[in-house]
């Protein structure tokens, strides 16, 4: 399947086969026994060095945004200073 993606792949592109495929449209993509991950961190950091932020304070953030989570507001929390 992978053999005849490829064919029909370099019939409409150019492209050459460099075997594991690393990054696809500026994604990396990584290969692992148990599964195929993808990040667009080197992405990321291009565009924070484009615009001068590659020096500025990270925030490690543990619980990210589950996709299709709907997001309400909860009127009986405190508010917090917007400063």
């Amino acid at each position: 399947m992978m053999n005849h993606f490829k064919k029909s792949k370099k019939k409409e592109f150019e492209m050459i086969d460099l075997r594991k495929m690393m990054f696809f449209l500026q994604i990396e993509v990584k290969q692992c026994s148990d599964g195929i991950y993808i990040c667009q961190k080197k992405y990321a950091l291009e565009i924070l060095r484009q615009f001068g932020f590659e020096e500025c304070n990270s925030v490690c953030n543990p619980n990210p945004i589950v996709s299709g989570c709907r997001l309400c507001k909860y009127e009986g929390g405190v508010k917090e200073n917007e400063t």
